[in-house]
């Protein structure tokens, strides 16, 4: 199981911590634990990809770009455990959002499943608390969480725009084509691209 002490997820803080603030490369982290393990227990270290994701999860490991960690020892240590709502404030999220999805207004009562999520994410830092809670259905809890909140609002806005062109709605346009102008006057998201 475990070689001088040292487990799986021992093994992977092994790695980061020697490397501080570094950008490592899963593939480079993947293919040192796998030999590593090897070398020290003479087993298979048999899903590093799961130890990785729980140290990210859990705030160790700070996951800059899709395939890349870093540790960062000031924000590691400082972080402590991650929050999560408790029953009642997800009872109380529920309630304010009238048990629908924030971005489309589905609920239960349409067959979806829904979710109380971070606006801010919890290995971001984001706190329990009622401010920083929203409910999503599942495909945009989903989606969130691969894109963010507010790449997934940009998304959602020129899903708007492109309805309300098709259909003539004026309102809609005018609403979607001024938020889109807000996100492109600030920079934000430019990598997701509205054509207008």
């Amino acid at each position: 199981m475990a070689a001088n002490n040292i487990t799986q997820l021992g093994l992977i803080r092994e790695l980061f911590e020697k490397n501080p603030n570094r950008d490592v490369p899963h593939t480079e982290a993947v293919d040192w634990l796998t030999n590593e393990w090897l070398n020290r227990t003479g087993a298979v270290f048999r899903d590093p990809d799961r130890g990785i994701r729980s140290l990210h999860q859990k705030g160790f490991l700070i996951k800059v770009a899709k395939g890349i960690y870093r540790y960062d020892p000031q924000v590691a240590h400082t972080r402590g455990d991650l929050e999560d709502f408790t029953s009642k404030q997800k009872q109380e999220i529920l309630k304010r959002d009238d048990y629908k999805c924030v971005i489309c207004g589905a609920g239960k009562k349409d067959g979806v499943e829904l979710h109380v999520d971070h606006i801010k994410p919890r290995d971001k830092g984001g706190k329990a608390v009622i401010e920083n809670g929203q409910v999503l259905c599942s495909m945009h809890n989903f989606r969130k969480k691969n894109l963010g909140q507010t790449e997934t609002g940009k998304k959602m806005f020129i899903g708007f725009y492109e309805y309300a062109k098709k259909f003539n709605d004026e309102d809609l346009l005018k609403l979607s084509t001024q938020v889109l102008e807000f996100y492109e006057e600030n920079g934000i998201n430019g990598h997701i691209v509205w054509k207008k």
